[in-house]
């Protein structure tokens, strides 16, 4: 277990491997101290409460390192930024020793309502501009570096101009921002809207990545759910390993939010990454080695998983439904 004393920062990314706090484990966790690195929070949950949530956190972050992950700051949107909400979020990260604190490249509301929906931008000019404007004013109030997730997209816009990829590696520079890369969501969008995962893999800039996230999905044939509900599949695993042959090293956690196992089905499902790595140490990648669809990125190990395999490969003509996935907020 990481040393929950060292001094909080939030650059760095080398916390091992963890899982998502959720109140079905809180007794678990209080009464056997697992062995797992850290705990990832869903900022909502605990910004505005106090009684059992908050004492069973403070408990867990005496403990374990603590990342916050938030749901609702709109970073896309065109209302004006909560301000107070922005003074929770630090305040609850000064409170907790957060090492970083996370959000989303979306929007999630208009006019003050919020959707409870992470809801995709335009990747175009002004779009970047407008988002990297917004992420300077809330580093300042954070005092911190902001960590943005690529989110899982159902649908584009006819104003993109440039791929999702690029819109986020200029945003990490012209902004100073850092990443949150989410695997699964680039697995699912590659389905949803036929693209390369490995080229979107190849286009991020490794140096800026602090943190994985790993999950499950729905596959439903023609696209995917980003449903969090299940297994990691043996193709995200695939690209995890994919992106560490890459470069990128980063902190790695498994999101697990509906259907939830008990905790040690949840802690063997993220150590599976172990192997990956392994496999990846094994197999230094040089540039230009691995073709977006090299048997080379094929793990070595046997992942069970109940999505069918063929499903992997259906690329072409793949409609664009207008549905979004679920909020990540209990």
């Amino acid at each position: 277990m990481t040393d929950s004393n060292q001094e909080p920062s939030p650059t760095v990314s080398g916390l091992g491997l963890g899982v998502g706090l959720r109140t079905a484990h809180f007794a678990h966790i209080l009464e056997h101290q697992p062995a797992v690195d850290w705990f990832e929070i869903i900022s909502e949950n605990f910004m505005d409460c106090q009684g059992r949530p908050r004492y069973v956190l403070d408990q867990i972050a005496e403990r374990y390192p603590i990342v916050m992950h938030g749901v609702s700051m709109s970073i896309g949107s065109s209302d004006p930024l909560n301000l107070e909400y922005l003074q929770k979020l630090k305040r609850l990260a000064d409170e907790t020793g957060a090492r970083w604190v996370s959000d989303h490249v979306c929007w999630t509301g208009i006019a003050a309502k919020n959707t409870h929906d992470l809801l995709p931008i335009p990747y175009n000019e002004e779009s970047l501009r407008h988002v990297c404007d917004r992420i300077r004013i809330v580093q300042e109030i954070l005092e911190r570096p902001l960590v943005l997730e690529n989110p899982s997209t159902y649908v584009t816009f006819r104003d993109s101009t440039m791929s999702e990829w690029e819109f986020i590696r200029r945003m990490t520079i012209e902004s100073g921002c850092q990443l949150l890369l989410d695997v699964n969501n680039v697995y699912v969008s590659s389905v949803n809207h036929d693209f390369s995962p490995t080229e979107y893999l190849d286009s991020i800039p490794a140096d800026r990545v602090v943190q994985f996230h790993l999950a499950g999905h729905t596959d439903l044939g023609t696209h995917c759910i980003d449903t969090h509900d299940g297994r990691v599949v043996d193709r995200v695993w695939e690209l995890f390993r994919y992106a560490y042959l890459r470069g990128i090293r980063a902190s790695t956690l498994l999101e697990w939010d509906a259907n939830i196992p008990e905790f040690d089905v949840l802690h063997a499902e993220v150590l599976k990454a172990k192997a990956y790595l392994r496999s990846a140490q094994a197999e230094p990648l040089e540039v230009g080695d691995v073709s977006p669809e090299s048997a080379s990125v094929r793990p070595t190990i046997s992942v069970e998983t109940s999505v069918d395999r063929a499903s992997a490969t259906r690329r072409n003509a793949i409609p664009q439904p207008a549905l979004f996935s679920r909020a990540e907020v209990e």
